[in-house]
């Protein structure tokens, strides 16, 4: 399959939980009112977007094993992502669990004791997958392989997005797009403003940065430009799992077809929009024909 775009990063298995009558309450008992085992991650959860978008992705990232392969083959067999790339091993292989109840989440993992040791259970990735594509996608996780993807797509002329990547990064440095989350302002950079990491952020690349808040304001500028807002639109709320991760694969797609700064917000805005109305997003990922819908309205 000739891929459009290449994306490289956490390709899991995810046993979702949505809850009925709001979210878990210490000694109180809750009703699980649906649940799902269906791929997730950031790049698993972006390619099931895109390719519902109508792009041809070629995906890789984490290794699959035997509990998520046969759910993994068997979801995107007739969708437009390419597998090729993954490497398939023994084991279990990487799986999350969700808690979800509206606006609430809760993910729970081994991801912590996956990271405590300099085991890799991630692809080397292939200059030769990325050769044709238009755009990228760069999860910021995996060490030397993910600069190793930015390098590549350097030495290529291939436009890229990544999320959550440090201001003195390689991958923000060269990124086209560069999606900052309120997780990553709480974690690596706690007591400053989302101006003053803006500020950092502008400095540092020549590519766009986004910072985005879940259901608040969202900012977004260039080296040099004064710093823009824009509201996310207003959608009833039925999962936010899977938001930033279709705000993500929006960012893609605007980058595939050129969109300005201003179109690329509202696009990936309107497609996170989308996801967070229903559940589950993998099963029910936003159509080109609901997103242009949803802009349609204005935010």
């Amino acid at each position: 399959m000739k891929a459009d775009a290449y994306l490289f990063g956490q390709v899991l298995g995810t046993h979702s939980f949505l809850l009925r009558g709001g979210f878990l309450q210490p000694d109180e008992y809750s009703e699980i009112d649906a649940q799902y085992f269906l791929p997730g991650g950031e790049t698993g959860t972006a390619c099931t977007v895109l390719a519902s978008l109508g792009v041809n992705v070629r995906m890789d990232g984490t290794h699959i094993g035997r509990k998520v392969a046969p759910m993994l083959k068997e979801f995107y067999k007739d969708k437009t992502v390419d597998l090729s790339p993954l490497q398939f091993v023994e084991g279990d292989g990487v799986m999350d669990y969700v808690v979800i109840a509206g606006l609430v989440r809760s993910p729970m993992g081994r991801f912590q004791t996956l990271f405590s040791d300099d085991t890799r259970w991630w692809s080397i990735p292939r200059e030769e997958d990325l050769l044709g594509c238009q755009a990228a996608s760069i999860d910021p996780f995996f060490r030397a392989e993910s600069d190793r993807v930015a390098e590549l797509c350097v030495k290529h002329h291939i436009p890229y997005v990544t999320i959550d990547s440090m201001h003195n990064s390689f991958l923000h440095k060269h990124c086209a797009i560069n999606v900052v989350s309120g997780e990553c302002m709480r974690w690596h950079y706690q007591g400053m403003s989302k101006e003053e990491v803006m500020a950092l952020m502008q400095e540092n690349t020549d590519g766009l940065t986004i910072i985005t808040s879940g259901g608040g304001e969202m900012l977004y500028a260039r080296k040099g430009q004064d710093i823009k807002r824009m509201k996310p639109f207003d959608v009833e709320v039925k999962s936010t799992l899977g938001a930033g991760d279709t705000y993500k694969a929006g960012c893609v797609y605007a980058l595939l077809h050129n969109m300005s700064d201003e179109e690329t917000v509202r696009f990936a805005s309107a497609c996170s929009g989308i996801a967070i109305s229903r559940f589950p997003l993998p099963l029910h990922p936003p159509t080109l024909e609901e997103v242009n819908a949803l802009l349609s309205k204005g935010n």
